[in-house]
């Protein structure tokens, strides 16, 4: 495989808290493949998202999905737009790595921790995370 397509996913809707986070993971995955959904790391997502209807960001969401080689989701944020895309790279058999900060104040959906076709990782730095990435990339190309 060369260089992987990757569709990054985190909350947008459910909650910014995480956001600065998001962009340095999208940073990071950035040296080892194309981030299709960079905008989730963006400061300002939300007036961005406004300019769109709903049923556009469906669109390009899902058509985002369907180029992909691999899901990478940060899950600490409940959200169900990002529950519905990993149900999608499911049902697609996408390798998927869900990112967990252990230091969250919500715990984990049994949905996604039990899913047999998720590799769940928890962490407690962005540091561990980044390293986590890096590897689980590399074991998919």
């Amino acid at each position: 495989m060369d260089e992987p397509a990757i569709y990054f996913c985190g909350s947008i809707r459910g909650g910014r808290d995480h956001a600065t986070r998001y962009h340095d993971l999208i940073d990071a995955i950035q040296t080892k493949g194309t981030v299709l959904s960079e905008h989730v790391g963006y400061d300002d997502i939300e007036k961005e998202e406004k300019q769109r209807t709903e049923r556009d960001i469906y669109r390009r969401d899902c058509e985002w999905i369907d180029d992909a080689d691999i899901m990478i989701a940060e899950v600490t944020t409940p959200s169900l737009g990002v529950g519905y895309e990993l149900a999608q790279a499911q049902h697609q058999a996408m390798p998927v790595l869900c990112l967990f900060d252990t230091d969250g104040e919500h715990a984990l959906s049994a949905m996604v921790r039990g899913c047999p076709h998720f590799t769940v990782e928890e962490y407690t730095t962005i540091e561990d995370a980044i390293t986590t990435v890096h590897a689980f990339i590399d074991e998919q190309v």
